[in-house]
């Protein structure tokens, strides 16, 4: 069953690249949305933890991350993706 994750970081010591290869470690889940500066959200049938060790191969050492289950309430402003994609999978 397909579940959607917030992915929250903090990339210590990161070049461009780090965040580029991030970016595209979140896009290949295909149902994605960037959120804020560094919030995203996937939708995948992975556990919470295949998403962190997958993630974490990508940042930089002594960076911050986490994987939330979204539980369906939320309340936003301002975001960087559309209202539609977080009302829908959310």
């Amino acid at each position: 069953m397909k579940k959607t994750f917030i992915i929250s970081y903090d990339l210590k010591n990161a070049s461009d690249k780090d965040y580029e290869n991030l970016y595209l470690a979140l896009r290949e889940y295909g149902t994605f949305a960037h959120i804020t500066e560094s919030t995203w959200a996937i939708v995948t049938t992975e556990k919470a933890k295949e998403v962190r060790d997958k993630l974490v191969g990508v940042v930089p050492k002594g960076s911050t991350l986490i994987v939330i289950k979204s539980g369906g309430f939320a309340a936003w402003r301002n975001t960087i993706c559309s209202n539609e994609w977080l009302k829908k999978h959310l």
